[in-house]
């Protein structure tokens, strides 16, 4: 066995940390009806049989044709989906079994109907392929409609054997290739794995707040208030001049003034007080939130994001000091609006980059401290406020020498009752205003905020239209791999026809985002991969790190060792939980790599936690490659003896089952 030519980064206790996993939503395609037709059945199998979820796919075109739903579709996709990836001998005896009894069931095959034409091609490579007839071959693949095409490349490159298994794998590589950007990969891929933005909220507007206290003071003063004002005039009315009403007059003009005036300057200045204590900086450090909560991932994204949203020209350092009042006020209200819906954090990243985003606007333009300068008490306000006081002492004093000549011991009382009625109704009339007109401004602010919310999510919707289809991201990663083994096999100077089996073990990367459609498998942004190469000399083992969203890789290790150097292959684990595939070698530590993770996601109401770890392990074609390695661990060389000899004698009874179809 070769030396390693780096450090093996999936041995020995190798942990894989995945992200927290997107469910996308209540997504149909993969979810079945009820008591599905055969018709349906079959449609959802092409789906997953796009999705290389071959397990699946088989079991649904079965129930299929069970169900009375046999076509020349049904039957070339039948084909294809029971020997996508493998070649003839690799097929279970039962599997062989049930080839020959579909081809033996084959109706006559006319050229005119394209499925037809292309279940005769499939027909035709099961038999064994000439040199001579291998252009021939190729000419009649190449003549057949795109879709039966790109089905027999995609999935059968490794039916055969000799010149046509080089002529087939060219073709397949070469439309694997074409494959890999289709679609606008780069620009779409990373789409898959953003979560569903949950759906803007804004904190309702408080209801005014006034306390029972100034209702009664305002109500009581007002009363005992306008008493002592009656009383006053009916003393100025037994004085018999004119007057003094003028100057009583003059003051109660004076007084509403200065309410109406106060009471403009007293709600600015406390809606001031208000704005600032926003954007203040925090007098104690606030205790942290619980790591892993809704609550600190929140903390994370502002800080994430007003990292990085810095304004043009602005020190980051400074930048990040002056907002932390902002960035406070801000998280409080996001954390306030969700916590309790048990969503997770990265659903609401869109609403954080919108919220930071428009503080950056504002900073830029001046207007982050705007409302400064729209709450400065207006001249008129001032004129109203100290008018009214200047009128008020005026006609006081024009007005209390008459009403203390007419009665000097209750004129007096009632001027004293009258200002110490006024001025606790006055202030507490100004507190109660000033709330009614807090709730006013702050629903006109809240239907601004909601409207900005909802058009930056609509936006951001918009922009996640095109997220692609899970068939999507399974032909772009079964092009990466089949590409990566291309790659592998010149990297040894091998050629195809010297490759009896190749085979993959695919594992989450560490820190990797991960994704799904309800019913289906889950997908990974980043993958460990082990690609065997199985020769007559051995095993080629190359580990390599795949970067999904970039289609870029690099390998982390090589390994060669002859087949009887396998001492075991196993899958410890349970599938819902965690799985761990193992190699051990005789001469050598274990290998050993997660293959897969604890279903911490809440399942859809339909869902099932086995069925779901089914279908990713089935996707990621961990029982052909579990098939091949056991069986090499178990005979080592003479596996792949026994696996021919095995299948020749099944092989025979099915060229003779297809010979008639061929005349």
């Amino acid at each position: 066995m070769t030396a390693p030519t780096t450090t093996n980064v999936v041995q020995g206790d190798a942990h894989v940390d995945v992200q927290a996993g997107v469910v996308h939503g209540d997504i149909n395609f993969y979810r079945q009806p009820p008591n599905p037709s055969p018709e349906e059945q079959f449609a959802f199998a092409l789906k997953y049989l796009d999705a290389r979820v071959r397990d699946q796919a088989r079991e649904l075109i079965e129930k299929a044709v069970a169900g009375g739903y046999v076509t020349t579709e049904v039957q070339f996709y039948r084909l294809i989906a029971l020997l996508s990836g493998r070649t003839l001998r690799q097929l279970a005896p039962e599997e062989l079994d049930r080839l020959t009894a579909i081809s033996a069931s084959l109706p006559h095959l006319d050229d005119h109907d394209e499925w037809a034409a292309g279940l005769k091609v499939i027909v035709r490579l099961l038999a064994p392929v000439s040199s001579a007839e291998t252009d021939l071959v190729v000419k009649e693949i190449d003549a057949l409609n795109r879709r039966q095409r790109d089905g027999i490349y995609g999935h059968l490159e490794a039916l055969l054997e000799g010149a046509m298994e080089e002529e087939m794998w060219r073709k397949s590589v070469a439309l694997m290739d074409s494959q890999r950007t289709a679609g606008d990969r780069f620009n779409r891929i990373w789409k898959f794995f953003h979560p569903t933005p949950v759906p803007p909220r804004t904190l309702p507007v408080q209801p005014a707040a006034v306390a029972l206290r100034d209702w009664l003071r305002a109500g009581a003063g007002a009363a005992v208030f306008a008493l002592a004002v009656v009383q006053m005039i009916v003393l100025v009315a037994a004085h018999g001049t004119l007057d003094p009403f003028l100057g009583l007059l003059a003051g109660l003009i004076g007084l509403a003034a200065f309410c109406v005036g106060g009471a403009d300057r007293h709600y600015r200045g406390t809606r001031l007080r208000a704005k600032e204590a926003q954007i203040r900086l925090p007098q104690q450090r606030r205790r942290e939130a619980p790591p892993g909560g809704f609550a600190r991932n929140v903390d994370q994204l502002f800080e994430r994001y007003f990292r990085r949203y810095v304004p043009r020209g602005a020190d980051r350092t400074y930048w990040l000091d002056q907002t932390t009042g902002i960035r406070r006020h801000l998280r409080d209200e996001v954390v306030e609006l969700y916590r309790e819906q048990r969503i997770e954090a990265d659903r609401v990243a869109w609403l954080v980059r919108h919220l930071v985003g428009d503080v950056r606007r504002q900073w830029e333009q001046d207007t982050l401290t705007a409302y400064r300068q729209q709450l400065r008490t207006p001249t008129r306000t001032r004129l109203l406020r100290v008018g009214g006081l200047a009128l008020l002492t005026a006609g006081s004093l024009w007005t209390i020498p008459t009403v203390m000549a007419s009665a000097p011991l209750s004129g007096t009382g009632c001027f004293l009752l009258a200002v110490a009625s006024a001025v606790p109704a006055v202030r507490s009339s100004f507190r109660i205003v000033a709330e009614r007109r807090r709730v006013v401004d702050d629903q006109a602010e809240r239907d601004d905020k909601d409207a900005a919310r909802w058009a930056a999510y609509h936006r951001w919707c918009h922009k996640l239209s095109d997220k692609p289809l899970d068939t999507e991201m399974a032909t772009w990663l079964e092009s990466d791999r089949k590409v990566l083994v291309d790659r592998a096999m010149r990297q040894y100077r091998l050629r195809p026809s010297h490759v009896i089996a190749h085979a993959f073990i695919e594992a989450p990367a560490p820190s990797c985002k991960k994704a799904r459609y309800p019913q289906g498998p889950w997908r990974y942004s980043r993958y460990r991969l082990l690609l065997f190469l199985l020769t007559d000399d051995g095993v080629r083992q190359i580990n390599i790190d795949l970067d999904f969203e970039t289609a870029a890789s690099h390998t982390t290790q090589r390994l060669n060792y002859r087949f009887d150097a396998v001492a075991a292959v196993r899958i410890d684990g349970i599938a819902t939980q965690q799985q761990t595939f193992e190699l051990t070698l005789f001469n050598g530590e274990p290998i050993s790599i997660r293959v897969s993770e604890p279903e911490n996601e809440t399942l859809q109401h339909d869902e099932n936690a086995t069925k779901i770890a089914e279908l990713s392990l089935d996707a990621a074609g961990l029982s052909h490659t579990l098939h091949v390695l056991e069986g090499v661990a178990a005979e080592g060389k003479e596996w792949v003896k026994h696996r021919r000899h095995r299948a020749d004698e099944k092989l025979a009874h099915l060229a003779s089952a297809i010979r008639g179809l061929l005349d």
